[in-house]
Protein backbone atom coordinates (compact mmCIF):
# COMPACT_ATOMS: atom_id res chain seq x y z
CA UNK A 1 0.00 0.00 0.00
CA UNK A 2 1.08 3.59 -0.66
CA UNK A 3 0.17 6.45 1.62
CA UNK A 4 1.00 10.05 2.14
CA UNK A 5 2.73 10.12 5.77
CA UNK A 6 1.85 12.56 8.04
CA UNK A 7 5.74 14.29 8.51
CA UNK A 8 6.81 17.66 8.43
CA UNK A 9 8.48 17.26 4.54
CA UNK A 10 5.24 15.84 3.21
CA UNK A 11 3.24 18.81 4.86
CA UNK A 12 5.53 21.38 3.24
CA UNK A 13 4.82 20.06 -0.64
CA UNK A 14 1.29 18.98 0.29
CA UNK A 15 -1.32 20.96 -1.80
CA UNK A 16 -3.10 23.65 0.55
CA UNK A 17 -6.81 22.32 1.33
CA UNK A 18 -8.82 24.11 -1.34
CA UNK A 19 -11.87 22.59 -3.11
CA UNK A 20 -13.62 24.66 -5.27
CA UNK A 21 -15.67 21.98 -7.52
CA UNK A 22 -16.20 18.62 -8.00
CA UNK A 23 -14.25 17.67 -10.68
CA UNK A 24 -11.31 19.79 -10.32
CA UNK A 25 -8.18 17.41 -11.00
CA UNK A 26 -8.19 15.77 -7.40
CA UNK A 27 -4.67 16.33 -5.54
CA UNK A 28 -5.58 15.78 -1.49
CA UNK A 29 -8.38 13.04 -0.06
CA UNK A 30 -9.27 11.84 3.34
CA UNK A 31 -10.11 8.10 3.70
CA UNK A 32 -10.75 6.08 6.58
CA UNK A 33 -9.93 2.39 6.22
CA UNK A 34 -12.32 -0.12 7.92
CA UNK A 35 -10.84 -1.28 11.13
CA UNK A 36 -12.18 -2.71 14.80
CA UNK A 37 -15.07 -0.77 14.74
CA UNK A 38 -16.75 -2.52 11.93
CA UNK A 39 -15.86 -5.50 13.56
CA UNK A 40 -18.35 -4.91 16.38
CA UNK A 41 -21.52 -4.83 14.20
CA UNK A 42 -23.76 -8.00 14.99
CA UNK A 43 -27.64 -9.09 13.92
CA UNK A 44 -28.20 -7.22 17.51
CA UNK A 45 -27.01 -4.01 16.44
CA UNK A 46 -26.24 -3.19 12.62
CA UNK A 47 -29.53 -1.60 11.94
CA UNK A 48 -29.01 0.96 15.12
CA UNK A 49 -25.38 1.67 13.65
CA UNK A 50 -26.81 2.11 9.71
CA UNK A 51 -25.43 -1.29 8.37
CA UNK A 52 -27.54 -2.90 6.26
CA UNK A 53 -26.09 -6.13 6.80
CA UNK A 54 -22.75 -7.46 8.34
CA UNK A 55 -19.56 -6.78 6.25
CA UNK A 56 -17.01 -9.35 6.06
CA UNK A 57 -14.02 -6.87 7.35
CA UNK A 58 -11.30 -8.62 6.17
CA UNK A 59 -12.64 -8.41 2.67
CA UNK A 60 -13.59 -4.87 3.44
CA UNK A 61 -10.25 -4.09 4.20
CA UNK A 62 -9.15 -5.11 0.92
CA UNK A 63 -11.68 -3.10 -1.29
CA UNK A 64 -10.96 -0.23 0.79
CA UNK A 65 -7.03 -1.11 -0.06
CA UNK A 66 -7.84 -1.26 -3.82
CA UNK A 67 -9.79 2.53 -3.82
CA UNK A 68 -6.90 3.92 -2.09
CA UNK A 69 -4.35 2.46 -4.68
CA UNK A 70 -6.28 3.77 -7.53
CA UNK A 71 -6.16 7.02 -6.01
CA UNK A 72 -2.89 7.51 -5.30
CA UNK A 73 -2.12 5.49 -8.94
CA UNK A 74 -3.19 8.38 -10.44
CA UNK A 75 -1.23 10.64 -8.35
CA UNK A 76 -3.40 11.80 -5.35
CA UNK A 77 -2.42 11.99 -1.69
CA UNK A 78 -4.11 10.16 0.70
CA UNK A 79 -4.72 10.88 3.79
CA UNK A 80 -5.57 8.54 6.76
CA UNK A 81 -8.40 9.72 9.41
CA UNK A 82 -7.00 7.23 12.04
CA UNK A 83 -3.34 8.41 11.44
CA UNK A 84 -4.65 11.87 11.19
CA UNK A 85 -6.56 11.62 14.61
CA UNK A 86 -3.27 9.91 16.21
CA UNK A 87 -1.59 13.07 15.45
CA UNK A 88 -4.02 15.64 16.71
CA UNK A 89 -4.15 13.54 19.58
CA UNK A 90 -0.74 13.89 20.18
CA UNK A 91 -1.22 17.67 21.59
CA UNK A 92 -2.49 16.95 25.61
CA UNK A 93 -5.48 19.85 24.54
CA UNK A 94 -6.69 17.64 21.74
CA UNK A 95 -6.41 14.26 24.15
CA UNK A 96 -8.33 15.78 26.96
CA UNK A 97 -10.80 17.06 24.58
CA UNK A 98 -11.46 13.75 22.83
CA UNK A 99 -11.11 11.68 26.31
CA UNK A 100 -14.20 14.02 27.46
CA UNK A 101 -16.32 13.32 24.05
CA UNK A 102 -16.51 9.85 24.66
CA UNK A 103 -17.44 9.73 28.09
CA UNK A 104 -21.61 9.92 28.48
CA UNK A 105 -22.45 10.79 31.77
CA UNK A 106 -26.14 10.80 31.63
CA UNK A 107 -26.18 7.35 30.26
CA UNK A 108 -22.85 6.09 32.39
CA UNK A 109 -23.83 7.94 35.90
CA UNK A 110 -21.05 9.41 37.90
CA UNK A 111 -19.47 5.94 39.78
CA UNK A 112 -18.27 4.70 35.99
CA UNK A 113 -17.81 8.19 34.11
CA UNK A 114 -15.70 9.08 36.48
CA UNK A 115 -13.52 5.56 36.12
CA UNK A 116 -14.17 5.58 32.11
CA UNK A 117 -12.67 9.26 32.10
CA UNK A 118 -9.76 8.77 34.24
CA UNK A 119 -8.58 5.54 31.91
CA UNK A 120 -8.86 7.22 28.81
CA UNK A 121 -6.59 10.19 30.42
CA UNK A 122 -3.57 7.66 30.83
CA UNK A 123 -3.96 6.24 27.18
CA UNK A 124 -1.70 6.80 25.04
CA UNK A 125 -2.49 8.69 21.50
CA UNK A 126 -3.22 5.72 19.13
CA UNK A 127 -4.78 3.75 22.44
CA UNK A 128 -7.46 6.34 22.62
CA UNK A 129 -7.88 6.66 18.76
CA UNK A 130 -8.67 2.76 18.98
CA UNK A 131 -11.25 3.99 21.74
CA UNK A 132 -12.70 6.69 19.67
CA UNK A 133 -12.99 4.77 16.59
CA UNK A 134 -13.70 0.82 17.42
CA UNK A 135 -15.17 1.97 21.04
CA UNK A 136 -15.49 -0.36 24.29
CA UNK A 137 -17.56 -2.84 25.76
CA UNK A 138 -18.02 -2.70 29.55
CA UNK A 139 -15.69 -5.71 29.99
CA UNK A 140 -13.27 -4.00 28.18
CA UNK A 141 -13.19 -0.95 31.10
CA UNK A 142 -10.75 -2.18 33.38
CA UNK A 143 -12.15 -0.16 36.27
CA UNK A 144 -13.31 -2.13 39.34
CA UNK A 145 -16.99 -3.12 39.85
CA UNK A 146 -17.70 -0.89 42.61
CA UNK A 147 -21.44 0.03 43.27
CA UNK A 148 -22.13 0.99 39.77
CA UNK A 149 -25.50 0.10 38.67
CA UNK A 150 -25.19 0.81 35.31
CA UNK A 151 -22.67 -1.57 35.08
CA UNK A 152 -24.38 -4.74 36.90
CA UNK A 153 -27.24 -4.59 34.97
CA UNK A 154 -25.63 -4.13 31.79
CA UNK A 155 -24.44 -6.81 29.65
CA UNK A 156 -20.72 -7.18 29.77
CA UNK A 157 -20.24 -6.89 25.54
CA UNK A 158 -22.76 -3.99 26.15
CA UNK A 159 -20.80 -0.87 24.89
CA UNK A 160 -19.70 1.42 27.03
CA UNK A 161 -18.25 4.06 24.15
CA UNK A 162 -20.37 3.48 21.43
CA UNK A 163 -17.69 2.35 18.15
CA UNK A 164 -18.25 4.36 14.84
CA UNK A 165 -18.45 2.29 11.87
CA UNK A 166 -20.15 4.95 9.77
CA UNK A 167 -16.64 6.72 9.69
CA UNK A 168 -15.46 4.75 6.30
CA UNK A 169 -18.32 7.62 4.94
CA UNK A 170 -15.55 10.56 4.96
CA UNK A 171 -17.60 12.88 2.77
CA UNK A 172 -20.66 13.38 5.32
CA UNK A 173 -18.69 14.38 8.48
CA UNK A 174 -16.85 17.12 6.83
CA UNK A 175 -16.29 19.11 3.47
CA UNK A 176 -14.67 21.35 1.88
CA UNK A 177 -15.74 24.40 0.23
CA UNK A 178 -12.85 26.75 -0.93
CA UNK A 179 -10.20 27.36 1.37
CA UNK A 180 -12.75 26.49 4.74
CA UNK A 181 -13.98 23.18 5.64
CA UNK A 182 -17.69 22.60 6.96
CA UNK A 183 -17.89 20.42 9.71
CA UNK A 184 -21.01 18.80 9.41
CA UNK A 185 -23.95 18.62 11.65
CA UNK A 186 -25.06 14.65 11.82
CA UNK A 187 -28.51 14.14 11.92
CA UNK A 188 -28.16 10.26 13.26
CA UNK A 189 -27.71 9.23 16.69
CA UNK A 190 -25.14 6.73 16.02
CA UNK A 191 -22.86 9.46 14.11
CA UNK A 192 -23.57 12.11 16.15
CA UNK A 193 -19.76 11.48 17.96
CA UNK A 194 -18.02 11.45 14.70
CA UNK A 195 -17.95 15.65 14.15
CA UNK A 196 -16.05 15.50 17.12
CA UNK A 197 -13.45 13.85 16.23
CA UNK A 198 -13.25 15.74 12.64
CA UNK A 199 -13.06 19.20 14.96
CA UNK A 200 -10.11 17.80 16.70
CA UNK A 201 -8.28 16.44 13.47
CA UNK A 202 -8.98 19.84 11.93
CA UNK A 203 -8.06 21.55 14.78
CA UNK A 204 -5.09 20.14 15.84
CA UNK A 205 -3.38 18.21 12.94
CA UNK A 206 -0.45 20.49 11.93
CA UNK A 207 -1.63 20.39 8.27
CA UNK A 208 -5.00 22.11 9.05
CA UNK A 209 -4.33 24.27 12.04
CA UNK A 210 -4.79 28.11 9.89
CA UNK A 211 -8.25 26.20 8.08
CA UNK A 212 -10.92 28.42 8.81
CA UNK A 213 -14.17 26.88 8.97
CA UNK A 214 -17.36 27.61 6.93
CA UNK A 215 -19.81 25.36 9.06
CA UNK A 216 -20.42 24.27 12.67
CA UNK A 217 -21.34 20.68 13.93
CA UNK A 218 -23.50 22.88 16.49
CA UNK A 219 -25.40 24.20 13.95
CA UNK A 220 -28.42 22.85 12.30
CA UNK A 221 -28.14 19.27 10.51
CA UNK A 222 -26.14 19.18 7.65
CA UNK A 223 -24.29 16.32 6.13
CA UNK A 224 -21.63 16.18 3.33
CA UNK A 225 -23.33 13.69 0.94
CA UNK A 226 -26.20 16.40 0.51
CA UNK A 227 -23.55 18.98 -0.46
CA UNK A 228 -22.63 19.13 -3.89
CA UNK A 229 -19.60 21.61 -5.64
CA UNK A 230 -21.45 22.76 -9.02
CA UNK A 231 -19.57 24.85 -10.04
CA UNK A 232 -16.82 27.79 -8.53
CA UNK A 233 -19.47 29.76 -6.06
CA UNK A 234 -22.18 27.28 -7.16
CA UNK A 235 -23.88 24.84 -4.32
CA UNK A 236 -26.37 22.65 -4.50
CA UNK A 237 -27.59 21.41 -1.20
CA UNK A 238 -30.25 18.36 -0.42
CA UNK A 239 -32.70 18.43 1.62
CA UNK A 240 -34.67 15.12 2.68
CA UNK A 241 -33.84 12.34 5.49
CA UNK A 242 -30.16 14.03 6.73
CA UNK A 243 -29.79 17.70 6.01
CA UNK A 244 -32.96 19.87 7.31
CA UNK A 245 -34.30 23.20 5.53
CA UNK A 246 -32.70 25.21 8.79
CA UNK A 247 -29.24 23.47 7.53
CA UNK A 248 -29.05 24.37 3.68
CA UNK A 249 -30.18 27.86 4.72
CA UNK A 250 -27.77 28.14 7.44
CA UNK A 251 -24.77 26.96 5.42
CA UNK A 252 -26.07 29.12 2.34
CA UNK A 253 -25.66 32.12 4.68
CA UNK A 254 -22.65 31.15 5.91
CA UNK A 255 -21.16 30.54 2.45
CA UNK A 256 -22.64 33.66 1.47
CA UNK A 257 -21.06 35.54 4.70
CA UNK A 258 -17.49 34.46 4.21
CA UNK A 259 -17.71 34.96 0.01
CA UNK A 260 -17.69 31.13 -0.56
CA UNK A 261 -20.89 31.13 -3.14
CA UNK A 262 -22.76 33.50 -4.57
CA UNK A 263 -25.84 30.87 -5.49
CA UNK A 264 -26.89 27.94 -3.45
CA UNK A 265 -29.60 25.47 -4.56
CA UNK A 266 -31.99 23.75 -2.02
CA UNK A 267 -32.91 20.29 -3.58
CA UNK A 268 -35.72 18.74 -1.83
CA UNK A 269 -35.21 14.76 -2.18
CA UNK A 270 -37.15 11.76 -1.09
CA UNK A 271 -36.49 10.97 2.94
CA UNK A 272 -36.07 7.65 2.96
CA UNK A 273 -32.73 5.04 3.19
CA UNK A 274 -32.39 4.33 -0.86
CA UNK A 275 -32.00 8.50 -1.05
CA UNK A 276 -30.62 9.71 2.18
CA UNK A 277 -28.21 12.36 0.25
CA UNK A 278 -28.02 14.40 -2.56
CA UNK A 279 -25.21 12.22 -4.00
CA UNK A 280 -27.35 8.72 -3.51
CA UNK A 281 -29.47 9.99 -7.27
CA UNK A 282 -26.95 12.96 -8.30
CA UNK A 283 -23.23 13.14 -8.93
CA UNK A 284 -21.15 15.33 -11.06
CA UNK A 285 -18.54 13.23 -13.68
CA UNK A 286 -17.35 16.28 -15.82
CA UNK A 287 -17.48 19.97 -15.82
CA UNK A 288 -21.10 20.13 -17.08
CA UNK A 289 -22.51 16.06 -17.14
CA UNK A 290 -23.87 14.83 -14.04
CA UNK A 291 -24.96 10.99 -13.79
CA UNK A 292 -28.39 10.66 -12.51
CA UNK A 293 -31.15 8.39 -11.09
CA UNK A 294 -33.75 8.79 -14.04
CA UNK A 295 -37.12 8.38 -12.28
CA UNK A 296 -36.41 11.69 -10.33
CA UNK A 297 -34.70 13.56 -13.69
CA UNK A 298 -38.10 15.14 -14.60
CA UNK A 299 -39.25 15.97 -10.78
CA UNK A 300 -36.03 16.98 -9.19
CA UNK A 301 -37.32 20.68 -8.19
CA UNK A 302 -34.91 23.74 -6.39
CA UNK A 303 -35.11 26.72 -4.53
CA UNK A 304 -32.30 28.96 -5.52
CA UNK A 305 -30.50 31.22 -2.96
CA UNK A 306 -28.54 34.06 -3.36
CA UNK A 307 -27.13 36.77 -0.97
CA UNK A 308 -29.31 40.42 -0.45
CA UNK A 309 -29.37 43.02 1.18
CA UNK A 310 -31.57 42.06 3.61
CA UNK A 311 -29.97 38.69 3.77
CA UNK A 312 -31.14 35.91 1.81
CA UNK A 313 -33.34 36.23 -1.31
CA UNK A 314 -35.27 32.75 -1.88
CA UNK A 315 -36.66 31.86 -5.31
CA UNK A 316 -38.17 28.98 -6.86
CA UNK A 317 -38.77 26.05 -6.68
CA UNK A 318 -37.59 25.35 -10.72
CA UNK A 319 -36.41 22.53 -11.86
CA UNK A 320 -33.13 21.19 -10.72
CA UNK A 321 -31.36 20.70 -14.29
CA UNK A 322 -32.46 24.33 -15.40
CA UNK A 323 -31.82 26.10 -12.16
CA UNK A 324 -27.95 24.98 -11.95
CA UNK A 325 -27.50 25.40 -15.60
CA UNK A 326 -28.26 29.03 -14.68
CA UNK A 327 -26.78 29.47 -12.34
CA UNK A 328 -23.80 27.36 -13.20
CA UNK A 329 -23.81 29.74 -16.32
CA UNK A 330 -24.17 27.04 -19.24
CA UNK A 331 -26.61 26.39 -21.18
CA UNK A 332 -27.62 22.84 -19.81
CA UNK A 333 -26.10 19.94 -17.70
CA UNK A 334 -25.55 16.90 -19.59
CA UNK A 335 -27.41 14.05 -17.52
CA UNK A 336 -26.32 10.39 -17.76
CA UNK A 337 -29.16 7.86 -16.42
CA UNK A 338 -28.46 5.25 -14.37
CA UNK A 339 -28.34 1.88 -15.29
CA UNK A 340 -30.68 1.08 -18.74
CA UNK A 341 -34.06 0.43 -18.18
CA UNK A 342 -36.33 0.94 -14.96
CA UNK A 343 -35.76 -2.05 -13.07
CA UNK A 344 -32.20 -2.22 -13.81
CA UNK A 345 -31.77 1.88 -12.86
CA UNK A 346 -33.53 1.45 -9.22
CA UNK A 347 -31.41 -1.87 -8.93
CA UNK A 348 -28.03 0.38 -9.57
CA UNK A 349 -29.04 3.48 -7.73
CA UNK A 350 -29.67 1.10 -4.61
CA UNK A 351 -25.94 -0.18 -5.25
CA UNK A 352 -24.75 3.36 -5.02
CA UNK A 353 -24.50 3.18 -9.05
CA UNK A 354 -24.95 7.71 -8.85
CA UNK A 355 -22.22 8.21 -6.31
CA UNK A 356 -19.01 8.15 -8.32
CA UNK A 357 -15.85 10.65 -7.38
CA UNK A 358 -14.46 12.44 -9.70
CA UNK A 359 -10.93 12.55 -10.16
CA UNK A 360 -10.87 15.15 -12.71
CA UNK A 361 -13.21 16.26 -15.33
CA UNK A 362 -13.90 12.91 -16.94
CA UNK A 363 -12.80 10.51 -14.88
CA UNK A 364 -15.01 8.58 -12.00
CA UNK A 365 -14.33 5.70 -9.84
CA UNK A 366 -16.92 3.80 -9.55
CA UNK A 367 -18.23 0.16 -8.08
CA UNK A 368 -17.67 -1.87 -10.81
CA UNK A 369 -20.95 -3.94 -10.24
CA UNK A 370 -22.82 -1.25 -11.46
CA UNK A 371 -22.73 -2.49 -15.13
CA UNK A 372 -25.02 -0.53 -17.24
CA UNK A 373 -24.67 2.81 -15.65
CA UNK A 374 -20.60 2.40 -16.20
CA UNK A 375 -21.52 1.55 -19.66
CA UNK A 376 -22.99 4.41 -19.76
CA UNK A 377 -20.71 6.76 -18.72
CA UNK A 378 -18.48 5.65 -21.22
CA UNK A 379 -20.47 5.79 -24.20
CA UNK A 380 -21.05 9.04 -22.99
CA UNK A 381 -16.86 10.03 -23.00
CA UNK A 382 -16.00 9.56 -19.29
CA UNK A 383 -13.43 7.16 -17.94
CA UNK A 384 -14.63 4.65 -15.25
CA UNK A 385 -12.13 3.65 -12.52
CA UNK A 386 -13.68 0.44 -11.73
CA UNK A 387 -13.55 -1.28 -7.81
CA UNK A 388 -14.53 -3.60 -5.89
CA UNK A 389 -17.31 -3.18 -3.53
CA UNK A 390 -19.17 -5.66 -2.53
CA UNK A 391 -18.81 -5.71 1.37
CA UNK A 392 -17.66 -1.87 1.53
CA UNK A 393 -21.17 -1.23 0.31
CA UNK A 394 -23.19 -2.29 3.38
CA UNK A 395 -23.73 0.54 5.10
CA UNK A 396 -25.16 2.65 2.24
CA UNK A 397 -22.47 4.32 0.49
CA UNK A 398 -19.91 4.37 -2.58
CA UNK A 399 -17.05 5.78 -3.67
CA UNK A 400 -17.80 9.48 -3.33
CA UNK A 401 -19.61 8.73 0.39
CA UNK A 402 -16.04 7.32 1.10
CA UNK A 403 -13.91 9.62 0.17
CA UNK A 404 -13.95 13.77 1.82
CA UNK A 405 -11.43 15.94 -1.46
CA UNK A 406 -8.96 18.43 0.44
CA UNK A 407 -7.67 19.81 -2.30
CA UNK A 408 -8.45 19.91 -5.81
CA UNK A 409 -7.13 21.51 -8.62
CA UNK A 410 -9.05 24.70 -10.13
CA UNK A 411 -11.36 24.20 -12.97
Amino acid sequence: MTAFPDVPDAEQTAAAPRVDSEVGPLRTVLLHRPGNELKRLTPRNNDQLLFDSIPWVDRAQDEHDAFADVLTGRGVEVMRLFDSLVVALADERAHAAAAATAVDRRRLGTELADALGAYLSTVDAKGLADVLTGGMTFEELPAAEGASLVRKMHHPHDFVVDPLPNLLFTRDSSVWIGNRVAIASLAMPARARETALLDLIYAYHPRFRTAGRAYGAHSAPVEGGDVLLLAPGVIAIGVGERTTPAGAESLARSAFRDGLAHTVLAVPIAQDRATMHLDTVCTMVDRDAVVMYPAIRNTLRAYTLRPSETGVQVDGPAPFLDAAAAAMGIDRLRVIDTGLDPVTAEREQWDDGNNTLALAPGVVVAYERNVETNSRLEDAGIEVLRISGSELGTGRGGPRCMSCPVSRDPL
